[in-house]
């Protein structure tokens, strides 16, 4: 039987180690500057979103491939792995679906008090019925404001549409495509930010993205406006986003990703009653979760035999 092939992962769960077989063995994450297993690592799979730049793969004399198990690549410095010959990979397409839910799951939540009401039908203060208790906001028929239409950003989209929700999008590019095939309109950043009940952010962490939405955007918004955020965690300045929502600047906001993730347990948007926070579950479902990890495997056998990888970033 071959030798296995050395390749670093942090922490993966049993399906994804058994979809890696016993032809590759698995070295506990160790990034630390005489890391003995970034000596022999041949491969990177980056499984929760641990830090992957210039230096550490510098430290990997052996390294043929950094494979991402997800779509989002911020925390992989792809430039310095160009750079230095190395793919990256990741898995596009397969979470564009279960993001897209959870984001409408995220936006029913905040608008129809689902989390507050949840505490007080079990709180034993709850002993009579007041239709006049919790009124939140109406989401069907409403306005969604897609900041970044891309392959999940056109999911919620089609979500919106069974709403009947007008949907206007903000892309650095105009997609004509995609307002023939799901009746989206284009708006300039503040207008949309103006005329949206819901601001939602399916953008890519980038340089021009990070603290997009900060004091003068939250400002922009209604009153009654509700943030979610789907993408990744800077692209919202918190502080920013704890003033607004504090003094009910914007009527709430629903987070499934923060910076730093997780916050810090003190953090004052964890005292909120009108922000719903989801620890990363956008792509945590069983189907997507198992295909993720079979991409992966494809990806990072490929990079090890030195074969073009079928989903290279």
């Amino acid at each position: 039987m071959p030798t296995p092939i050395p390749v670093m992962c942090d922490g993966p769960p049993p399906a994804l180690r058994d979809l890696l077989g016993p032809e590759i063995e698995i070295l506990e994450w160790d990034d630390s500057p005489d890391s003995p297993a970034l000596a022999r690592a041949v491969g990177i799979l980056a499984y929760g979103h641990p830090r992957v730049d210039g230096p550490m793969m510098d430290r990997a004399p052996n390294l043929k491939v950094v494979i991402n198990h997800g779509v989002g690549v911020d925390h992989i410095d792809v430039s310095a792995a160009h750079e230095r010959k190395i793919p990256v990979g990741n898995t596009p397409g397969c979470l564009d679906a279960s993001t897209a839910d959870m984001t409408m799951a995220l936006m029913l939540a905040v608008a129809r008090n689902v989390v507050t009401g949840d505490h007080v039908a079990r709180s034993p203060g709850f002993t009579h019925y007041d239709p006049s208790d919790m009124i939140g906001y109406e989401v069907s028929g409403s306005t969604l404001g897609i900041i970044g239409l891309g392959r999940i950003g056109r999911q919620v989209a089609k979500r919106a549409n069974a709403f009947e929700m007008k949907v206007l999008y903000h892309n650095r590019r105009r997609d004509e495509a995609a307002e023939r095939e799901l009746g989206v309109i284009y708006a300039e950043f503040d207008d949309l930010l103006k005329q949206a009940d819901f601001v939602s952010l399916n953008c890519p962490l980038t340089p021009e993205t990070t603290n997009l939405i900060g004091t003068r955007e939250l400002g922009l918004m209604k009153p009654t406006g509700i943030l979610l955020n789907l993408a990744r965690g800077p692209v919202v300045d918190h502080d920013a986003l704890y003033a607004a929502l504090h003094s009910r600047r914007i009527a709430g906001a629903g987070l499934d990703v923060t910076a730093p993730e997780p916050l810090p347990r003190n953090h004052p948007l964890l005292r909120l009653s009108n922000v719903v926070i989801t620890p990363h579950l956008g792509s945590a479902t069983d189907r997507t979760r198992q295909k993720m990890a079979e991409m992966s495997v494809v990806n990072l056998r490929a990079g090890l035999r030195g074969d073009p990888l079928p989903w290279p970033v």
